[in-house]
């Protein structure tokens, strides 16, 4: 029986997890990258002696995660950050205000106060919404407003650079919308689950994943680009693997044989099976002459403009201690930044001695417009508003910016409707296949996760 061939369109995170799992398993796979090396929005970058991420900068180990760095043999080349960098900062009336680490710091928390405690001990008692919810409207009715304008506001910020007005909680929050489904309040259910997450541990010791990797952040000296670029390494030394970069694809369609791609050298590609592991704006418009109703469906997901800006400072220039893993800024601070990851307390050798790196976000849903600015004013504005939140002292002596035009897809209300009648639309075309961040979680291990359980279901089916 013939080998029947892959193409798979898209060389991120996603696409070379996928495209790896198969090779693996013999399969023939061509993996078309439209940029000149694969990766994706991991953007690693070494210039003199800052080492910056101006994409993702870490990465939350599990255990599959663990397997495929295992695999790659990339084990021994693995950094973990500090403990001293599990606190987080939150901005409260311009100052940092360091997070509760627990339930005893919880109790005392001058971002709580009074009020909230009442709502949350309240919170066991509260019923469950009859129709889908913002993730504003469920956190608000379910732990108060405090909760949501000083700790969900700016994670959302943080994680999404979205809007938890319009984010559906189901969709964005999937575990806290199940923990109130199942045990109908999040304090029953994060306590009844407890003893399942224990169980999970112990199953994970016998599967090998070691203890002081479970649940840590991870990275390595030169970056996360370290374990694309083994990915897509190994991936190119398989016989029937074919790695092709600096390939924009401009159409595709089927004929008699499969799918076909042209790109824009007017270079063909061809597969049994086609897989767009592509920003869904970007399959859209490969799909505009396959289905003009999934290419409605797919251009419905917004992805808003973010810029990474990394920012050097001399240490002694910074009066706060910097002592964590950064900070986050909510939107009642009325601050254009985002927040700002404390680089160089994270991992070791990220800023030259006797310095200290920034990795800041600018932009957004709710501050789209910011990124018609050049660089030099989103730089002033982040390095002045970070001067007066973390006492800054002048000007930086480094900085580099990333800008994003597609950065992060809103998972907003009505995503998942949205999605299945993707599902539907893709199920009509014999061969063809949609995955990526757009719908199966938005983390770099979302992204590898998805990508090897889209390998798993061809393998069945083809």
């Amino acid at each position: 029986m013939e080998n029947p061939g892959f193409l798979i369109i898209g060389g991120g995170v996603t696409g070379l997890a996928l495209a790896l799992e198969l090779a693996r398993q013999g399969r023939s796979v061509t993996l078309v990258e439209a940029a000149e090396s694969p990766g994706g929005n991991v953007h690693s970058v070494t210039e003199d002696e800052w080492q910056m991420e101006l994409g993702p900068n870490t990465l939350l180990c599990t255990l599959p995660l663990y397997r495929l760095i295992d695999s790659l043999g990339l084990v021994d080349e693995v950094i973990f950050p500090p403990t001293a960098s599990k606190k987080r900062y939150v901005v409260n009336d311009g100052q940092p205000v360091a997070l509760p680490s627990g339930v005893l710091s919880a109790l005392t928390h001058p971002l709580l106060g009074f009020k909230a405690w009442g709502h949350l001990l309240s919170e066991p008692f509260r019923g469950s919404a009859a129709h889908e919810e913002t993730l504003a409207a469920f956190v608000e009715r379910r732990l108060g407003p405090r909760v949501l304008e000083h700790f969900v506001d700016p994670f959302v910020s943080g994680v999404y650079a979205g809007d938890p007005q319009r984010l559906s909680a189901r969709a964005a929050m999937p575990r806290l919308h199940r923990l109130e489904q199942r045990h109908g309040s999040l304090l029953r259910g994060g306590i009844t689950e407890m003893a399942s997450a224990r169980a999970q541990r112990r199953q994970a010791r016998i599967d090998g994943f070691p203890d002081h990797w479970r649940g840590n952040l991870v990275s390595f000296p030169k970056g996360l680009a370290t374990l694309t670029r083994a990915m897509a390494n190994e991936f190119a030394h398989y016989p029937e693997a074919r790695l092709v970069t600096g390939s924009e694809v401009k159409s595709i369609h089927r004929d008699e044989s499969g799918w076909q791609a042209v790109d824009q050298h007017d270079r063909s590609f061809h597969g049994h099976e086609v897989v767009l592991t592509t920003p869904s704006s970007v399959s859209a418009k490969l799909l505009e002459d396959v289905d003009t109703d999934l290419q409605a469906a797919l251009d419905e997901i917004v992805y808003p403009p973010l810029a990474a800006v990394a920012l050097g400072y001399p240490r002694d220039a910074i009066s706060h201690p910097l002592d964590g893993f950064g900070m986050l800024i909510p939107s009642r601070e009325n601050r254009q930044t985002l927040g700002a990851l404390f680089s160089s307390t994270l991992f070791p050798a990220r800023a030259p001695e006797g310095h200290a790196l920034l990795t800041c976000f600018i932009g957004g849903r709710r501050n789209p417009g910011v990124m018609a600015q050049p660089d030099n004013e989103l730089i002033s504005i982040i390095s002045t508003e970070l001067g007066e939140i973390l006492g800054i002292q002048g000007t930086p002596v480094f900085s580099r910016v990333k800008r994003w035009s597609e950065a992060i897809p809103q998972y907003e209300v009505g995503h998942l409707e949205r999605i299945e009648a993707i599902k539907a639309r893709v199920a009509r075309h014999r061969g063809l296949h949609l995955v990526g961040n757009w719908r199966d979680g938005i983390s770099v291990g979302d992204c590898i996760d998805s990508g090897q359980a889209m390998a798993r279901r061809l393998q069945m089916t083809v």
